[in-house]
């Protein structure tokens, strides 16, 4: 990143942070304001570094424009590749596979021998959460009906995703409804890394969670107690789940409470849990940790791909 960009971001987060005190009558402008810049910064964080992806396929899922996905096949592997399925962040409500994935990972992945496939999801309000991990099932569907002509192991899949998109496939990996919609069971999924999620458990966040995203966590969870624990990850652990996880975090307090509770509620439901862990504060290290998955000097990656190795191994 160049010292201009850096500063130019470190303003926008000065203002989102520091942009408090403003008259009540004005509280829902400065929200979605600050909402708007905080996510800005989170896709942008980065934008300018970072090896340039080969080019990938494109595939419709579904008959909407937001119902797309892109695949990079793997290198230097047999006709079997494991896939890792990757679920972009963005509050719910923003975000895409273009803007949101990091540079790195479409790269890497397939360079380590694994097909990498980045979604597109129907964005709250057009759509539900429950319609969003509809949409990530059925992205995992079309993959999976095209596993020979992409060269991909149907049975060795993993679903990664970050912030919101960590919540989504943390939740298709723990409540078996989703994949059964579209056709296909846990059977299909040998694993699920998120990253940097703190929505695990909806009503827990909404209550302990930062002010700041309470109009977004109400946006896309509404105030229903019970269709928010039915979107809760941690209140959806009980067995059956995705096999195996790994959860990816850092030094966010919301984040690290949550993702030790969800890692609980999975160990408790029988998946094999792994924590990584790693520096990062704020809006800084939530953004750095996706765009940087995949480089090889981020350490991160090094855990993950561990992780991976071990896994489809088996």
């Amino acid at each position: 990143m160049t010292k201009q960009s850096w500063f130019g971001y470190a303003a926008l987060a000065a203002f989102v942070v520091a942009s408090v005190n403003v008259p009540a009558p004005f509280a829902d402008a400065r929200e979605t304001m600050r909402d708007r810049l905080r996510e800005r910064l989170a896709s942008r964080m980065g934008a300018d570094e970072g090896p340039k992806a080969p080019e990938s396929e494109t595939i419709a899922y579904g008959r909407y424009p937001l119902q797309r996905l892109d695949v990079w096949r793997a290198k230097a592997a047999d006709t079997h590749a494991p896939l890792i399925v990757f679920v972009h962040g963005g509050g719910w409500k923003r975000g895409s596979k273009d803007n949101a994935t990091g540079r790195f990972k479409a790269l890497h992945y397939p360079e380590k021998g694994y097909a990498f496939a980045s979604i597109d999801y129907r964005l709250v309000p057009g759509a539900t959460v429950e319609q969003q991990a509809a949409d990530v099932a059925s992205a995992v569907r079309a993959l999976v009906d095209r596993a020979d002509t992409l060269g991909i192991d149907r049975r060795r899949i993993v679903l990664m995703g970050h912030s919101a998109g960590a919540h989504l496939a943390a939740l298709v990996g723990t409540d078996e409804r989703y994949l059964k919609g579209a056709g296909l069971s846990f059977a299909n999924i040998a694993g699920v890394v998120p990253i940097d999620g703190a929505a695990y458990d909806v009503p827990a966040q909404t209550r302990d969670g930062p002010p700041i995203m309470q109009a977004t966590y109400k946006q896309a969870f509404g105030t229903d107690p019970v269709r928010q624990k039915a979107l809760s990850p941690t209140l959806q652990a009980a067995a059956p789940n995705a096999p195996q996880f790994m959860l990816l975090y850092v030094q966010r307090p919301d984040g690290v409470r949550q993702a030790k509770a969800f890692g609980d509620a999975l160990t408790a439901g029988g998946s094999l849990v792994e924590h990584g862990s790693f520096p990062g504060e704020g809006l800084q290290g939530h953004a750095e940790i996706n765009r940087r998955l995949g480089d090889p000097s981020y350490a991160p990656t090094a855990a993950v791909d561990d992780w991976l190795k071990r896994l489809f191994a088996r």
